[in-house]
């Protein structure tokens, strides 16, 4: 979280360094070498520097056209796009960090961010696999967690339904669907709810069902 809150700031505030830098990242071992700073530092020290960098990308995220076109390891996002997806980032390995330790997180209503990210991030769960996306349109009916429902798209046959928490551990992969109260309507959902990935990158291996529970 802390490497890559750093790198978000960077590609907010030097896109063409932040490209030069990426191509490195992923020449050199990807994922493994953006943990290996952090492991050569102690826990409070990494404590540390995560939450004044964050509070820095934070800062500069203030003053960014949320309309401008940002860079970032997968296709690249609009500005809005990349601070919510750090949001997603922070959410769901906090929910790893929860389920290392057993421990249950209230939901809060800023899930919508996640859910939007996991409703908008569908093209490019068929992309990252070479599919093709369907045509079929998936409706989103989500029930938030203080009582309002979330929508995306237009009301039909083919639709995702259930609670939002349920559905954001889906999308960030960090539940399997047959573990979740999602009621799955149409085969194009049930396609996408299978391969669902909020997150950049190639595709993830998910949880197997009854991992947790």
């Amino acid at each position: 979280l802390w490497f890559f809150d750093a790198k978000a700031a960077l590609a907010l505030s030097d896109p063409d360094t932040f490209v030069a830098d990426a191509k490195v990242l992923l020449a050199s071992g990807g994922t493994e070498l953006s943990v290996a700073p952090g492991r050569e530092m102690s826990p409070a020290d990494l404590l540390d520097a995560w939450r004044r960098d964050r509070a820095a990308l934070i800062e500069l995220a203030r003053g960014v056209d949320p309309s401008s076109r940002v860079p970032w390891y997968g296709p690249p996002m609009g500005a809005r796009s990349c601070i919510t997806a750090r949001l997603m980032e922070t959410w769901a390995h906090g929910q790893d960090l929860a389920d290392a330790l057993d421990i249950d997180r209230d939901p809060t209503v800023r899930l919508r961010h996640v859910a939007h990210i996991g409703v908008r991030a569908r093209p490019f769960s068929y992309l990252v696999r070479g599919l093709d996306l369907p045509e079929t349109e998936v409706f989103v009916s989500l029930n938030g967690p203080d009582g309002d429902i979330w929508q995306w798209g237009a009301p039909g046959d083919v639709a995702v339904v259930g609670p939002a928490l349920d559905f954001c551990l889906v999308v960030t992969q960090r539940r399997h669907l047959a573990d979740t109260a999602l009621d799955v309507r149409g085969d194009a959902a049930m396609e996408w709810m299978e391969i669902a990935q909020a997150f950049a990158g190639p595709p993830g291996d998910g949880r197997s069902a009854g991992q947790f529970g």
